[in-house]
């Protein structure tokens, strides 16, 4: 793990928690990662929140790395301003089997010219930015972490858990991952194509209170016929007015922000219950299960019940029965 001034912390704590906790389930600890810290402002580096972190100088980590990690942060615009720094990344992305970034690390990855002709992903809210800036990656402002070749870039600050999560995955296996994950209370192991925020959030809300007002009463009564007319008359405008403001506002018509309301609500249902199709067709306000089928796969792309198996979040059954933890050496 590479750090600077201003970093972030959980982007740093946050994979390097799972991959400690990793060497503390495996029968042998030889098959464990060995957690190194480098850095230009060595010996101790502050983050951004106050915590600091003892690392050593970049000279010192030269030789052959299983994973580089590039964590993001509110230094990040000094950092990559550091010719050096760049330089180091550079180079030891070149002795790294993986190179992995937390956030805005991925502007560090980009800089040093090593995502150029790869797809990557980082902080929903950088992502255009990132876009504009370097025309040579493709920015994906989806997933929560995205694997090219040797490179895996993660979305913000959390994803930097799931991405680790999915390079446990891939070095001791699924099952080894998710009981990490359990243990962690994390009780989920997201797949690295989970949108990294809700459908719920995908449509501004308005400026003017009459189409706000509309707004959070379809979010609060999705379950119920809701037709222009009606909505209209509730923050008393004419459907004609209402239609032609609501538009303006918003960015769609109010029929395509009902629909994505309950598309949205769907997702999150099918995400993090068991209720049955049906169900959360009904709970979702389409009348037949026929029209929230094919809604949902024209929204999603995925028919409701893909994007449940790939996307839920409910923990599996059962807890740990036998922890390779010692006795008395819970925390």
């Amino acid at each position: 793990m590479v750090v600077y001034p201003e970093v972030q912390a959980l982007d740093v704590t946050g994979p390097v928690e799972v991959f400690d906790t990793v060497n503390r389930f495996l029968p042998d600890p030889a098959a464990g990662y060995r957690i190194e810290y480098v850095s230009a402002a060595a010996p101790l580096v502050r983050t951004s929140a106050g915590l600091m972190i003892q690392a050593a100088p970049l000279e010192t980590g030269e030789g052959r790395m299983d994973n580089l990690l590039v964590p993001g942060g509110w230094g990040l615009g000094q950092a990559l301003a550091d010719h050096d720094l760049l330089c180091w990344i550079q180079r030891a992305a070149k002795r790294a089997q993986r190179v992995t970034s937390v956030c805005g690390g991925s502007f560090l990855l980009a800089e040093a010219g090593l995502l150029d002709g790869r797809r990557a992903t980082t902080h929903w809210a950088y992502c255009q930015d990132m876009a504009r800036r370097y025309p040579a990656v493709t920015v994906d402002p989806e997933p929560i972490y995205v694997w090219d070749g040797p490179y895996v870039t993660s979305a913000g600050v959390t994803a930097g858990i799931d991405m680790a999560l999915a390079l446990v995955e891939a070095d001791h296996g699924a099952e080894f991952a998710l009981e990490i994950a359990r243990y962690l209370v994390l009780f989920f192991k997201r797949d690295g194509g989970q949108p990294q925020f809700s459908g719920m959030l995908d449509a501004q809300l308005a400026d003017r209170v009459p189409i706000r007002t509309a707004q959070e009463w379809v979010r609060a009564h999705v379950e119920h016929p809701l037709p222009v007319p009606e909505l209209a008359e509730r923050v008393h405008m004419s459907p004609r007015n209402f239609s032609r403001v609501f538009r303006r506002e918003v960015g769609m018509t109010p029929g395509q922000y009902v629909v994505q309301t309950r598309v949205g609500r769907a997702r999150e249902l099918l995400e993090s219950t068991d209720l049955s199709i049906s169900q959360i067709a009904r709970r979702c306000g389409f009348g037949r299960v026929e029209t929230f089928l094919r809604t949902f796969d024209r929204a999603v792309g995925l028919t409701p019940g893909a994007y449940r198996q790939r996307f839920q979040v409910l923990a599996p059954a059962g807890l740990l029965i036998e922890s390779p933890v010692a006795a008395g050496s819970q925390g």
